[in-house]
């Protein structure tokens, strides 16, 4: 039984005992850590693929050490012109050991649980933005012909000057500026 399961932003084949050097986790030494972004499951001849990832799934791992990778150097020249820089690196890693895969029935954990209600919070805060402002442009009442030549415009937002120009019908006013606006306003 293998799986394909997203590790620190890189996708990585594992079983079960393999161990594995990946980017550097915030787990410490020693401690279980697991990963719920399954994108594949292989148990001999059944296949199971995520889209994008496996409900239920999770792949249970052990950090054994962090640790730094071989030293990378970074060689650049332009031929003659004089440029030479010569740097290197050692990336940091962290060795785990894939101690369990299970295919159904795992929870997710509270990283994946917080990140959905964060997104969900975000997406009602700007649901209940866009309702105050179409309650706020139906708010203030067409003012008549009258009122509308003797007030200033200037003192409207655009997305109030945007109401107007609906309520009086004028095509193209989502593209105007609040200039252009209120020259089609007067």
């Amino acid at each position: 039984m293998y799986a394909i399961v997203e590790i620190a932003g890189q996708q990585f084949k594992v079983k079960k005992d393999q161990k594995v050097f990946v980017n550097r986790l915030q787990t410490e030494e020693g401690k279980q850590v697991s990963f719920d972004n399954v994108l594949l499951l292989s148990d001999g001849d059944k296949v199971t693929v995520g889209a994008p990832a496996i409900d239920g799934a999770q792949v249970g791992a052990k950090v054994l050490k962090h640790l730094k990778g071989d030293k990378v150097i970074v060689f650049k020249k332009k031929r003659r012109k004089g440029y030479r820089v010569k740097n290197g690196f050692r990336a940091s890693l962290s060795e785990i050991q894939i101690e369990t895969i299970v295919a159904s029935g795992a929870k997710k954990t509270a990283k994946a649980e917080t990140k959905k209600t964060a997104k969900a919070e975000t997406k009602t805060v700007k649901k209940t933005e866009t309702k105050k402002v179409e309650a706020k442009a139906k708010a203030k009442p067409a003012p008549s012909k009258k009122e509308e030549s003797t007030q200033d415009l200037s003192k409207f937002t655009v997305a109030e000057l945007k109401a107007m120009a609906k309520a009086k019908e004028i095509t193209g006013y989502s593209s105007m500026k609040k200039a252009e606006l209120i020259a089609a306003l007067s």
